[in-house]
């Protein structure tokens, strides 16, 4: 998990990791980090899913996207957050499942286990 944007709201994140973590996913919440970071930790960390914060920075999280997708084009990405409609679509475009602010926590823990059921 990891927020593209350096606002400070972790309550979203912090909430979807322990819900994660509840369903049995080990966590790796590297927080507030740019498109190096995120790609560092997916290739270090060897991870089966990578979650972004978008927190409206739609600019940072299609870089991070994309930067993902080169280095593991294997790994599926979602991502949350103050995600506006317009970039809910680009997001999608890029093969990202979103939940934006009201998306239900059972509803993104069963996502991670689809996503990763493969891995």
């Amino acid at each position: 998990m990891a927020k593209t944007g350096l606002d400070g709201h972790w309550r979203g994140p912090t909430i979807v990791a322990r819900a994660l973590r509840d369903a049995g996913f080990e966590v790796i919440m590297i927080g507030m980090a740019n498109t190096d970071d995120i790609v560092r930790a997916a290739v270090d960390e060897d991870v089966d899913l990578v979650g972004l914060n978008v927190g409206g920075h739609i600019d940072v999280a299609i870089r991070a996207v994309n930067s993902v997708q080169e280095a593991r084009p294997e790994v599926p990405i979602f991502a949350g957050g103050t995600v506006p409609p317009r970039s809910v679509k680009m997001l999608q475009d890029l093969g990202v499942e979103v939940y934006p602010p009201g998306s239900q926590l059972a509803d993104i823990v069963d996502a991670a286990q689809r996503l990763t059921a493969t891995r």
